[in-house]
């Protein structure tokens, strides 16, 4: 059984730390925890692959910056073959504070722009997603400035602690399922 894990995030030195790349710097801490995991450059996205208790789980951080995350994910779940139900995709979210960790299995994009492309690039928005909360502390005209800047070496603490979170969501999820992972982690 095979399962994708999208990170979302853009590429690029000057996006490294920033917030939106809450996904990427997930992902990169996930396979930082697994002996022998790297990602490797292949088409529209940097690929890493993992076993977990006898399942494949396939580590995407797409290289088609955010605002065209669908092509990534549509390609990755076609040339895998990978249900639907065994995609998850990890992205920042301001509506949610610092930390906070929302699994979902549909919704809207939330006025975010890789998961408004997701959704129009599949034609729904059914599939499963993990927001991390990143806060609002920004003034008003200042979101992209906030949403692209560096964390705060105060924020930094607190997203290391919500990784390893992280990370054992993404085995559950490999393991058991949206819906028992969501029991298990939504609300924590």
């Amino acid at each position: 059984m095979k399962y994708l894990i999208i990170g979302l995030g853009n590429i690029g030195s000057e996006y490294e730390n920033t917030r939106h790349n809450i996904g990427f710097m997930a992902l990169d801490y996930f396979a930082k925890s697994i002996e022998n995991c790297t990602f490797s450059l292949e088409r529209h996205a940097y690929i890493a692959q993992v076993k977990h208790k006898g399942r494949t789980i396939i580590l995407a951080k797409p290289t088609t910056f955010m605002n065209l995350s669908g092509k990534a994910v549509k390609y990755w779940l076609d040339k895998e073959k990978i249900p639907l139900e065994n995609m998850l995709i990890l992205l920042d979210d301001i509506a949610l504070p610092l930390g906070a960790i929302r699994l979902r299995m549909s919704g809207s994009d939330g006025g975010h722009n890789g998961l408004t492309n997701i959704i129009e690039t599949l034609g729904h928005n059914k599939f499963n997603r993990l927001r991390f909360g990143i806060g609002d502390n920004f003034s008003r005209g200042k979101q992209v400035d906030y949403v692209l800047g560096k964390w705060s070496e105060g924020e930094l603490v607190t997203i290391n602690q919500r990784l390893d979170i992280i990370n054992d969501i993404i085995k559950s999820f490999a393991s058991i399922g949206m819906d028992r992972t969501m029991n298990a982690f939504n609300g924590k």
